[in-house]
């Protein structure tokens, strides 16, 4: 994969700014812009195709050969305990900063906007039945988990499989094999994905500009500066909470997903840079398979961005139609969000859902909706990076906390390494599960 690909994805999107306001300038009729937004919309969705085409086996083949290495269940307890653990403050964090910030900022006052009548411009949306979650976590068909991306139900299904098959021993070796072999396959299928990248990053942002224009930034320019400003705190918070535990090494931790960060901002999804991610997490030195378990539970436990932008926009919506809602209200909104936003995969505009359900719960009108719709594009970009960041931070901190628990210097922590029982060679540059000698 070049080196220069972030360069060239940036170039990428500021080709596709021009595009966009040329494309809506020239055609002005609604109509017109929105035919010509599908013609550009043909590459990303290409792409983003492409893209989950690699997620289901990927996660499936990391997760399992992850598990399997861990040899016990009580390595698996102990390291999905604190996984769990940290994505659950990670949560709270995430929903209690936003909260915070919309009631300090306050940037839906003084819209005043009327209250819909019943129906007007209703957005609807299913809410999210606890029970019915629960339920749907345990998959009926693993075939069907992966032919409909259901990341969770993939994760369950190869919890399962990992254990199993660490349980067989011996007899289990060649299928840990096939399964590091399909890993490795999948990852260099990821690496031909990437070239195309620039190409779908700018068609995506092409599109969204030839319909929506350069305006809808001025008009809602408050609102996406004070949500980017919000975004900037949770990234200091997360990197924060990171050096606590890793010292210097999360610098070079984040560094090294630039590139990830880039692709998921200007695709608008954190899913498309799921593959990247995890592999530059191993080349840091965070062993795969921790960061082959951490980061499938991240992507339906803790989107970050997408849980701090949930009571974001709710309050917002709310401000703008000068509904106040009690701080008991609030905290209640902030508990409920941190059930209904689990399972959320991440890919764009699944927040919306997850918002407009709250909206009916707590008796807001669905109708604010709208409101953000318009520039959710934009909002999606920062919150889908944000969410690669919460995820690369946590990968790298249970990597750490794993290697105060035990050596992992007598494990295997290369792909190549499982059949062998080979000792694991640090990475060359950052090996941030090693860094025990840094800062704390």
């Amino acid at each position: 994969m070049p080196r220069n690909l972030t360069f060239v994805i940036l170039i990428g999107m500021l080709l596709g700014v021009v595009a966009g306001f040329f494309c809506h300038q020239v055609l002005g009729d609604a109509g017109a812009a929105e035919r010509v937004a599908s013609y550009f919309s043909i590459v990303s969705d290409i792409f983003l195709k492409m893209i989950k085409m690699i997620i289901a086996p990927l996660v499936f083949a990391t997760l399992v050969a992850g598990v399997a290495r861990m040899g016990d269940g009580r390595a698996i307890g102990r390291i999905g305990a604190k996984t769990l653990g940290w994505f659950m403050g990670a949560s709270l964090a995430s929903l209690a900063l936003g909260m915070v910030l919309v009631n300090l900022l306050q940037p839906g006052r003084g819209l005043d906007l009327p209250l819909p009548t019943e129906d007007a411009g209703a957005v609807t949306a299913k809410t999210p039945d606890l029970a019915a979650f629960l339920v749907d976590i345990v998959p009926a068909s693993i075939v069907e988990a992966m032919a409909t991306n259901s990341i969770l139900q993939i994760v369950v299904f190869a919890l399962f499989f990992g254990v199993g098959l660490a349980a067989i021993g011996d007899a289990g070796r060649p299928l840990v094999r096939a399964v590091d072999a399909v890993a490795e396959v999948m990852l260099k299928v990821t690496g031909y994905v990437m070239l195309t990248a620039p190409l779908a990053v700018f068609a995506a942002i092409a599109a969204v500009i030839t319909t929506e224009g350069l305006g809808v930034l001025l008009v809602f320019g408050k609102f996406i500066g004070q949500f980017y400003i919000g975004l900037g705190l949770l990234w200091a918070l997360l990197i924060l909470a990171g050096f606590l535990v890793l010292g210097r090494a999360i610098m070079p931790l984040m560094r090294a997903i630039r590139g990830p960060l880039m692709l998921a901002f200007s695709t608008a999804s954190s899913e498309a840079a799921y593959p990247r991610t995890l592999e530059r997490l191993v080349e840091t030195g965070v062993p795969r398979r921790i960061a082959g378990f951490v980061l499938p539970l991240g992507y339906s436990f803790n989107l970050d961005g997408s849980m701090m932008y949930a009571t974001f926009a709710i309050l917002f919506i709310a401000q703008a139609y000068g509904i106040d809602l009690s701080l008991g209200e609030q905290i209640a909104m902030l508990l409920v969000l941190m059930v209904t936003s689990k399972g959320v995969a991440g890919v764009p505009r699944a927040s919306l859902v997850v918002v407009a359900a709250t909206l009916v719960q707590f008796g807001l009108p669905e109708a604010g909706l709208l409101l953000v719709l318009g520039i959710d594009q934009f909002l999606d970009m920062g919150r889908s990076a944000t969410n690669v960041v919460g995820n690369a931070v946590a990968a790298g901190v249970i990597a750490k906390w794993e290697q105060a628990h035990t050596d992992l210097a007598n494990q295997p922590s290369d792909i190549h390494d499982v059949a062998a029982k080979g000792e694991a060679t640090p990475a060359p540059e950052v090996a941030v599960a090693s860094a025990a000698s840094a800062p704390s």
